[in-house]
């Protein structure tokens, strides 16, 4: 994968357009069409920009998707790379891990919602998989380790309840609404409140 450039310099290009500009532009073209069925072409439309002009500021669509998944999975990483994550009791650490994935689908819902999309079909995309199955074998080391200190119920299968946490919290892209919707630190204690309830010894 390309070196992660979430915060280089912005290119400042025609007509005006910068690449975060872009970015965001392609990521809603791609959750609305699919990545496949959308074209440089499409885009260009989309931004009122010749072809030409967008390969200014990238070299190709798979550039595109490749920054814009690996935003989502820089920011889900950084929540279990934060030094809060690895204090306290592990189920301590698998709350601070849960509640932060929250504010990033919420802050970044958009990025994190092409992320989920994701099937494979491209090297960008298995690369995307495979952090994603690495950040999952992160969380259920976690899981194990509540599990064996006796922080959470001893009869689940860390695997399982792992899948079981993050299918909770990925299913949020497919309702929730910034504009109508409650702020992310009262959607994170009700995701809390539900996931862990039921686990705890």
């Amino acid at each position: 994968m390309a070196p992660r450039t979430p915060d280089r310099p912005t290119r400042r290009g025609r007509p005006g357009y910068d690449r975060r500009e872009i970015l965001d532009v392609a990521v809603d073209a791609f959750n609305e069409h699919g990545y496949d069925a959308t074209s440089v072409g499409l885009l260009a439309e989309r931004l009122g920009l010749s072809k030409s002009a967008l390969y200014h500021h990238f070299t190709a669509k798979e550039q595109i998707l490749e920054l814009a998944v690996g935003e989502a999975l820089d920011a889900l990483e950084a929540v279990l790379d934060d030094p809060a994550a690895a204090q306290g009791a592990a189920a301590d650490q698998l709350e601070h891990v849960l509640s932060g994935a929250v504010h990033v689908l919420v802050e970044k819902l958009p990025y994190v919602t092409l992320l989920l999309r994701v099937r494979g079909n491209t090297e960008v995309e298995r690369a995307a998989l495979a952090r994603r199955r690495a950040f999952d074998n992160r969380v259920q080391r976690i899981v194990a380790a509540a599990i064996e200190d006796g922080s959470l119920r001893s009869d689940v299968d860390p695997h399982v309840v792992e899948r079981l946490l993050f299918g909770m919290i990925n299913s949020i892209v497919e309702w929730y609404r910034p504009d109508r919707s409650q702020s992310a630190h009262d959607l994170a204690h009700d995701v809390l409140a539900v996931a862990l309830e039921g686990l705890r010894a």
